[in-house]
């Protein structure tokens, strides 16, 4: 009996290892048989991304914070007041700019009263310059009569040499009379001149006044976007200066995946194709997308040092392109992503 119950188990267990080889062996190929059908109709990567449009908010002038209306990691809405800097600096700039405007208008009109002054002046020696030529053409013809006179003995030499006399004097006054009209229109003309440099200096009152106002307005930092506020960076009190990021505004509805596909993947892939997506955050979370673009070029090339290839030592790397990639899902599902979160991404290049 010993001897038989031997020889028994060694059949057994010769038969139990082709079973167990057999189920291993079904298996694999139910396994690769899966995996090639899936990867014939799938392209994925796990090198992705969510990236979302991020607003940084940068005061545009420098100054004091006086107060902040709004807490970090909160939403704020476009066009909300979220930070006051202290206006009292740009107050005192805008008044001052419209005082000089306020003298600019009253040169105006000095010099409206000049023009008016001086053209009346201009109309008064027009009419001593017609007086003088009408006294100048009778002081003339005495002069000729005269001189018809002389000859014929009718008159004296004096009345002669008188009557020459007045017709120089009638010319003279007529000379001066012309050169002084001739100087109040260059007088009017100047005026003119003048009021148009003042013109200019009150346009020039009002750039300053706007200017003036855009930069008290500049002290009412916004929200460019509606969003949620991080990475605050400004305390009240805080002196700030122009140029200096404050805040990021993450906006709403701007959130997308970036999924960084091998150059050898990109065969398959085509815009508008279907993406399953699989965030490592919510592993339970079902979010959809679909290819919108792709990088005009690899990720290597828009780094920091873009790698040469023009060396004796060549070793080729596979290089990646960025895919951008819309969410489509709910809008429930997609508030809850954050950029910046791991995603795993399926491409469905096949139905």
């Amino acid at each position: 009996m010993a001897k038989e119950t031997q020889e028994t188990e060694p059949k057994k267990k010769n038969k139990v290892l082709p079973i167990i080889l057999g189920v291993v062996l079904l298996a694999g190929i139910i396994f690769g048989v899966k995996e090639y059908i899936y990867f014939s109709k799938h392209v994925d990567t796990d090198d992705a991304q969510i990236d979302g449009d991020i607003s940084p908010v940068v005061a545009r002038v420098g100054g004091y914070v006086d107060s902040i209306m709004f807490e970090e990691n909160t939403h704020v809405n476009k066009g909300q007041l979220l930070v006051k800097i202290d206006p009292r600096d740009y107050q005192v700039k805008l008044e001052q700019a419209q005082a000089a405007q306020v003298g600019a208008s009253a040169g105006i009109n000095v010099g409206e009263s000049q023009i008016s002054t001086t053209a009346a002046n201009s109309s008064s020696a027009k009419a001593d310059v017609t007086s003088a030529k009408a006294r100048l053409d009778k002081v003339r013809k005495d002069y000729d009569r005269y001189a018809n006179l002389v000859q014929d003995g009718s008159i004296t030499r004096q009345q002669f040499d008188q009557a020459k006399a007045d017709l120089e004097v009638a010319q003279a006054n007529y000379n001066a009379s012309r050169d002084k009209y001739k100087a109040a229109l260059e007088q009017v003309a100047t005026s003119r001149s003048q009021l148009k440099v003042t013109n200019t200096g009150v346009s020039q009152r009002q750039v300053d006044i706007d200017y003036a106002k855009l930069q008290l307005s500049y002290t009412n930092i916004k929200s460019p976007a509606s969003g949620l506020a991080a990475k605050k960076n400004v305390q009240v009190g805080q002196l700030v200066q122009a140029g200096q990021t404050l805040f990021s505004v993450v906006n709403d509805n701007s959130l997308f995946v970036t999924a960084n596909f091998k150059e050898t993947q990109l065969d398959k892939i085509k815009n508008g194709l279907k993406v399953d997506l699989k965030v490592d955050a919510y592993p339970d979370l079902k979010v959809e997308g679909t290819v919108y673009n792709f990088s005009p070029a690899t990720g290597a090339k828009f780094s920091l040092l873009p790698p040469d290839n023009a060396t004796g030592n060549f070793v080729k790397v596979v290089q990646r392109v960025p895919v951008k990639i819309k969410l489509t899902g709910s809008k429930e599902d997609i508030a809850k992503l954050r950029p910046g979160m791991s995603v795993d991404v399926s491409v469905i290049t096949k139905d």
